[in-house]
């Protein structure tokens, strides 16, 4: 299916472009396919920067957000991610995101990368002595 592709202005035009991206994402490198998925990836990064109406949240609330709308739980993370120890530190803000989780989660949710790449604080914990 060759189809010529211009910006996205609609929900329409943005479900076409994911649909013919899912279609050729396996195309092999250098193809006429291959141009098109990174053509589609362009077109459908800037449609969603600008049709997101994300909250200015940091970015684990920003994700435990997402993870209810797609009723997904820390183990579906973890089974993606391969570590549950390490996804409940970073839910629990005791460790913070590493680039592999932000690119993983960003196509896992649905969250443009630089939502979850935001600065946010850590829990401290406190040491006992004695």
């Amino acid at each position: 299916m060759k189809t010529h592709w211009y910006l996205i202005e609609s929900e329409a035009d943005y479900n076409l472009a994911i649909k013919r991206y899912e279609e050729i994402k396996q195309s092999r490198s250098g193809s006429e396919e291959h141009k098109e998925k990174m053509l589609l990836v362009h077109l459908i990064s800037g449609y969603e920067k600008e049709s997101m109406d994300l909250p200015d949240l940091d970015p684990i609330e920003l994700i435990k957000i997402r993870m209810d709308d797609l009723n997904l739980k820390p183990v579906d993370l973890a089974k993606e991610y391969g570590d549950k120890g390490t996804i409940s530190k970073v839910l629990n803000y005791k460790q913070a995101l590493s680039i592999n989780m932000i690119r993983l989660f960003s196509k896992m949710l649905n969250v443009p990368i630089e939502y979850l790449a935001k600065e946010y604080d850590l829990k401290r914990q406190t040491l006992i002595t004695g």
